[in-house]
C-alpha cells in the first residue's frame, strides 16, 4: 500500500481529494498497489466533508510518520511551501507539486535534492494544469531537440483576449467579468502582467536546456495596454492578438519571453480561445506538435496532480529524472532577437510617411474604418534594438506590438 499526505485542502487539494473518491479503483490499477490518503493538512475544520476524518493540523505528524510514501503539496506560494517540501524530500518522502511559484524558484535544488535520496519530485501540473507538457518532454520526445516552445499559458488572460477581440469589449469590462465569472481573481496581477506565464515559461526552458532559468531573466509584458482599438487592427490584417510565453533556440542561443503577439489566423494557437491553453512545440526531428486542453481549474489540475502521485507510488524507490541541473543559462540578448512588428501612431500618415520609412525602413500600412487621426504600420523583420531605436525617434507612438508568424 501506498499512503498519500495532502498540504492544502483549498481548490486544487480538494479537487484530488475529489478524483480519489472518483477514480479509487483506477488509480489503484494504474499504480499496481493500493494508494490511500492518510493525512489532508490544513489550519482549518471542515466539519460535514467526509475529508474530517483525516484533516490534521500539525505538519510534524507528516514528515514524522514513516508510512506517508507521497506528499502532495498544493499550498501555493514559496514559504511554508519550501520548507515542506524540503523536508519532506529528506525524510525519503517523495513530493507531487502544483506550485509552480516554487518549482520556477527553487525547482533545481529539489530535484538534486530528490536524486540525492532517490525519490522523486514531480510537478506535471505546474505548467499546463490538465495539459500534459513535462511527461512528454521527458520520455516522449527525449529523442529530439526541441528548438521551440509556445504556448497560451494563462486561461485568464486568454478568456480576457478573447472577449474583447470578438466582442469588441474593452479591458476594464472584460478584466471584471473574469472576476465575476471566478476566472481572474481579485487582485489579477500575476495574470494580467503575465507574471504566471513567465514562471512557467522558465521552467519549461529549463527542463528543455537543462540548465537552471531565472524567472526574472525573462522579458515580460502583460496585457494592460491591450486595447480594443489594437484588436480592430488585428482584425484588419487577419491577425488576433494572443498572450505568448515563448522559447526559441538558435544553435547554442536561448530566447525566452513573455508579451502579447500578432498570430496569423493560421497559426496553431489562434484558434485557441476562452479559458483553453495549448502548448506548441517544435523538434527538430519530430516537427510541429501541440497540446491543448483546460490549463487551469480545480478538476484539471488535480488530474494531473493524481498522475502524478500514480508515477511517484510506481517508482518510489527509483528517481526519474532530474531534469534539469543548478547551473544558470544565460538567455539570449533580447536586443538581438529578430523579429516583425506592428505599431500604431498619432496623426497623419502623408505627413508622417517620409520619416516612419527613414526610421523603420519598408513597412506596409494599415487604416481601420473610424480610427481617425492614426495609422498602423508592420515592418520588416528587425532586432529589437534597431526597433527600440528607431522607435526612440518618435512621441507619438499609440502601440507597438511583436509578431509572431
Amino acid at each position: 500500500m501506498v499512503n498519500v499526505a495532502v498540504l492544502g485542502y483549498g481548490t486544487v487539494g480538494s479537487g484530488v481529494v475529489e478524483v480519489f473518491r472518483l477514480n479509487q479503483s483506477r488509480i489503484d490499477k494504474c499504480a499496481g498497489t493500493e494508494v490511500r490518503l492518510k493525512y489532508v493538512l490544513d489550519l482549518r475544520d471542515f466539519p460535514g466533508d467526509p475529508v474530517q476524518d483525516i484533516i490534521i493540523h500539525d505538519f510534524e505528524k507528516i514528515v514524522g510518520d514513516e508510512e506517508v510514501d507521497v506528499v502532495v503539496e498544493v499550498m501555493g506560494g514559496i514559504e511554508p511551501a519550501y520548507t515542506f517540501v524540503k523536508r519532506c524530500l529528506e525524510a525519503g518522502k517523495n513530493v507531487v507539486t502544483s506550485n509552480k511559484a516554487l518549482v520556477a524558484a527553487h525547482g533545481s535544488e529539489l530535484l538534486e535534492l530528490a536524486q540525492k535520496k532517490n525519490v522523486n519530485y514531480l510537478f506535471e501540473a505546474s505548467v499546463g494544469g490538465g495539459i500534459p507538457i513535462i511527461r512528454p518532454l521527458n520520455t516522449s520526445l527525449t529523442g529530439d531537440e526541441i528548438e521551440e516552445i509556445t504556448g497560451i499559458l494563462n486561461g485568464t488572460t486568454n478568456y480576457m483576449m478573447t472577449k474583447m477581440f470578438y466582442e469588441g469589449a474593452d479591458y476594464d469590462a472584460v478584466l471584471k467579468e473574469a472576476q465575476a465569472n471566478g476566472f481572474a481573481e481579485r487582485n489579477p496581477e500575476a495574470d494580467v502582467e503575465g507574471y504566471d506565464a513567465c514562471r512557467k515559461i522558465a521552467i519549461l526552458t529549463s527542463i528543455v536546456s537543462g540548465q537552471q532559468v531565472d524567472f526574472e531573466d525573462i522579458y515580460t509584458e502583460g496585457i494592460t495596454n491591450i486595447t480594443k482599438e489594437d484588436m480592430k487592427y488585428a482584425r484588419e490584417m487577419g491577425m488576433v492578438i494572443k498572450l505568448l510565453a515563448m522559447m526559441k533556440r538558435d544553435r547554442e542561443k536561448v530566447e525566452a519571453i513573455v508579451a502579447p503577439f500578432l498570430l496569423p489566423l493560421e497559426h496553431p494557437l489562434a484558434s485557441v480561445n476562452g479559458v483553453f491553453n495549448a502548448i506548441f512545440v517544435h523538434g527538430n526531428a519530430l516537427g510541429d506538435a501541440m497540446f491543448y486542453g483546460s490549463g487551469a481549474g480545480k478538476m484539471p489540475t488535480a488530474s494531473a496532480v493524481v498522475a502524478d502521485i500514480v508515477d511517484a507510488a510506481k517508482n518510489r524507490h527509483k528517481n526519474l529524472s532530474r531534469y534539469w541541473t543548478g547551473q544558470k543559462l544565460t538567455l539570449a540578448d533580447r536586443m538581438e532577437v529578430k523579429r516583425r512588428y506592428f505599431v500604431r501612431m498619432s496623426g497623419c500618415r502623408e505627413d508622417m510617411q517620409a520619416s516612419v520609412e527613414e526610421s523603420f525602413g519598408h513597412v506596409d500600412y494599415v487604416t481601420v474604418e473610424g480610427l481617425d487621426g492614426e495609422f498602423g504600420f508592420t515592418t520588416d523583420v528587425l532586432t529589437e534594438g534597431k526597433m527600440k531605436t528607431a522607435s526612440s525617434k518618435f512621441d507619438n507612438i499609440i502601440h507597438m506590438l511583436r509578431m509572431d508568424e
